[in-house]
């Protein structure tokens, strides 16, 4: 027997069957999922971005927007001047006081560590060896305002080396990607830096054990996400990804 519904009976179960459906499409999304962007430097890619994606899947609720990398001075420049930013992470130290002491930014921490290697090419061709053969070589350098040039300043003069740079870079990844391309005999950058680099090979130059850059990671505001991230970054497992980019403990005192 054929049964007929009355006509508002049928609009009621259509509408509950649509309702059904758009929530069994929607289910695998987070409800008020939260949004984050972090600022890193250069030097951080690999790291931060195995570390974003961990983070997030360890954490659906929260997306990680955007991350951008680039020399810690500029990505400071960028903040003082109000770009949307919610974790900044620095290779220095001096750099991230630019940022707290304009009054942006909760109490920073310190999280990694690096040191400064001489990046040749495979083959070295130039037959470097030491921080004085770079005075005879085609060298790049960062630029003294970002932390690898102000580091690699100290590591020279602390040598006796002066030398006459093909060019200053305004991050270390521009140093890695000259020299790894040919345009350059050597540069200075981190050891993290050359760690994965088919194309290059590290130099550990005599005194780079006491010119060492220490990183610290800060939340810019009360973004209760930004902290997740911040404290993701400098617990167990953040800590071990680090560790296996190449980086050292937070623990290091830095240059400044």
């Amino acid at each position: 027997m054929r049964v007929t519904w009355p006509l508002a009976a049928r609009i009621l179960l259509a509408g509950t069957a649509a309702t059904l459906l758009l929530s069994g499409c929607t289910s695998d999304k987070p409800a008020d999922q939260q949004t984050i962007t972090v600022s890193a430097a250069a030097s951080l890619h690999g790291a931060f971005e195995q570390i974003a994606d961990e983070f997030q899947k360890e954490h659906p609720e929260i997306k990680i927007a955007g991350i951008n990398y680039d020399g810690s001075s500029t990505l400071a420049t960028q903040i003082v001047e109000g770009a949307d930013v919610d974790v900044f992470a620095s290779a220095d130290e001096r750099t991230m006081a630019e940022v707290t002491e304009a009054g942006f930014g909760h109490e920073p921490v310190i999280f990694a560590s690096n040191t400064l290697v001489i990046a040749v090419p495979k083959d070295n061709p130039a037959n470097i060896d030491s921080l004085s053969d770079l005075s005879r070589a085609d060298t790049v350098l960062c630029a003294s305002q970002v932390p690898c040039g102000n580091a690699s300043q100290q590591l020279l003069k602390n040598a006796g080396v002066s030398l006459n740079p093909v060019s200053e870079e305004q991050n270390v990844t521009a140093v890695v990607q000259k020299v790894a391309a040919g345009e350059a005999d050597a540069g200075l950058v981190y050891a993290s830096d050359v760690q994965d680099e088919p194309d290059l090979a590290a130099i550990v130059p005599e005194g780079a054990e006491d010119v060492v850059n220490s990183y610290p990671i800060a939340t810019l505001d009360d973004n209760p996400a930004a902290q997740e991230f911040l404290d993701f970054v400098i617990g167990e497992r953040g800590q071990e990804i680090l560790t296996d980019y190449g980086f050292g403990s937070g623990a290091a005192q830095g240059n400044g």
